[in-house]
């Protein structure tokens, strides 16, 4: 399998030279020259399979330049980090589904991803004796997965820029108490989307990059986008062998990488997958273009979900590609405009087919609020602000479709454990939150960030004063 651009200027590439060219040289992002589709078959031998054997098979699929045996065992050790053995659990609330994703090391879903690229990291780099300089930016979770994920490798630094004052206090604490000498957290001053574009304009520099050989956690890097697709075709071959020919997944996400991996999953098992719910908060770039036809930059709002705190969503470029019928060209085009005025509008004929495979709702803080409270107190059960989220714009969707048949059971994604919100989580349930013995007395413990306001330049002059250099 090879890779090329959503732009269309780079010759194709293997899956390791993607993986550690994380964005594109053109400045696009890396997707496979196809998508693969299986059949009933393979299907149904997947279906017998535990989680890691299930990674095993799909990302084989995409990574054919990696030895099977190294690759088999790479994703073992990455999955023995968890705190149960299903990985993500799938546990039924009603009329509802719920597929844990917050079992490893972080208590996020981001930890699915970046334990097993943190090794792959690993593995390649001492395959070619060379070093690497991670930079990414990071809307509250990625940051501490990706940091969980390498601290302490040999010959990789880590670079985090986090909005400064916009995570929560638990997010921050996850990512500044790691006391490992080759982990370095930036707090910017601004939101998310001036740390990605901070990020993004260093990685189009090209001879900085190549330089200080900087690689790409943020789902701009192919291989957390098929580590994702996992849990996706896992849940549903859960659900199919329990009777339910077709799924939905609700997923709540402000930067389009999750909700992608679901698409990317949609085809592999076409037609399991039925229809992706995309989950958005006030910050509804993304419902806007499924609702109105519109992808419009806007104001970022911050929310009890920071996480979805985005106007820019980095992921969606790759959704354009199959949306324009992959016409590289004509994804330069808009992106181009986009860069230039902050909006592209999209015609009948493309929304349509956009809603193909997408429904999307925006749920406000109240709601969310409301939501929490109301599923606790149905189910017992205690969900986070964004898997609320995506239950809420679930529960949209069912009654939406109450008159029609809606596509099989939907399955709400639980993106992070309720104890990285305590303050609103413990508002709207009426009690403390439980804290994970991993977690307990971080806040004892000394941090070690920089604050300093969003300029590319200081951010460039710090990897160079830090960073691995040969």
């Amino acid at each position: 399998m090879k890779y090329i651009s959503t732009r269309g200027a780079i010759e194709p590439i293997s899956f390791s030279q993607a993986v550690m060219m994380g964005l594109a040289s053109d400045g696009g992002l890396l997707l496979p020259e196809k998508l693969i589709n299986v059949d009933e078959r393979q299907l149904d031998e997947w279906g017998r399979l535990d989680y890691p054997s299930l990674a095993h098979e799909i990302i084989s699929l995409f990574s054919g330049d990696i030895d099977q045996d190294v690759l088999k065992e790479l994703i073992d050790v990455s999955y023995s980090t968890f705190d149960v053995e299903e990985v993500t659990p799938l546990v039924q609330k009603g009329q509802l589904y719920v597929l844990e994703l917050f079992h490893g090391p972080t208590l996020a879903f981001k930890d699915v991803a970046l334990q097993f690229l943190g090794n792959l990291f690993s593995h390649l780099l001492k395959e070619q004796n060379s070093y690497m300089n991670i930079l990414g930016a990071t809307s509250g979770d990625t940051g501490s997965a990706a940091i969980y994920g390498v601290k302490g490798k040999d010959n990789i630094d880590i670079f985090i820029l986090h909005p400064h004052g916009r995570v929560s206090k638990m997010q921050a604490l996850q990512m500044t108490t790691v006391a490992d000498k080759n982990c370095f957290n930036l707090a910017i001053k601004g939101t998310f989307d001036d740390c990605q574009a901070i990020v993004k304009t260093i990685f189009n520099d090209l001879e900085f990059k190549e330089r200080y050989r900087l690689g790409a956690i943020n789902s701009i890097n192919w291989a957390r986008v098929l580590a994702q697709v996992v849990y996706y075709v896992y849940a549903a071959l859960k659900l199919r062998g329990q009777g339910h020919e077709r799924v939905s997944f609700s997923v709540p996400t402000g930067n389009f990488g999750d909700i992608f991996a679901g698409y990317v999953a949609k085809v592999l098992v076409e037609p399991l997958i039925g229809k992706l719910i995309l989950a958005t908060n006030e910050n509804n770039i993304l419902t806007r273009f499924v609702v109105e036809g519109v992808y419009e930059r806007g104001r970022v709002v911050q929310t009890i979900s920071p996480s979805m705190d985005i106007q820019i969503a980095s992921n969606f470029e790759r959704y354009l590609y199959y949306l324009f019928n992959q016409d590289p060209e004509r994804v330069k085009k808009a992106m181009s405009k986009f860069d230039s005025q902050g909006v592209i509008r999209f015609s009948k004929e493309k929304i349509k087919q956009a809603r193909k495979d997408f429904s999307s709702y925006s749920i406000d803080q109240k709601e969310t609020m409301d939501t929490i409270g109301s599923f606790y107190r149905e189910f017992g059960y205690v969900c986070d602000p964004h898997t609320a989220v995506g239950i809420a714009a679930a529960n949209r969707y069912l009654s939406d479709n109450a008159e029609t048949t809606p596509e099989g059971p939907v399955v709400c994604l639980a993106t992070a454990h309720p104890c990285k919100f305590p303050e609103a989580v413990e508002k709207a349930i009426g009690r403390p939150v439980d804290i994970p013995e991993k977690i307990r007395g971080l806040e004892k413990l000394p941090q070690r960030y920089e604050v300093m306001p969003p300029d590319v330049e200081r951010v460039k002059e710090y990897v160079e004063r830090n960073g691995i250099y040969k």
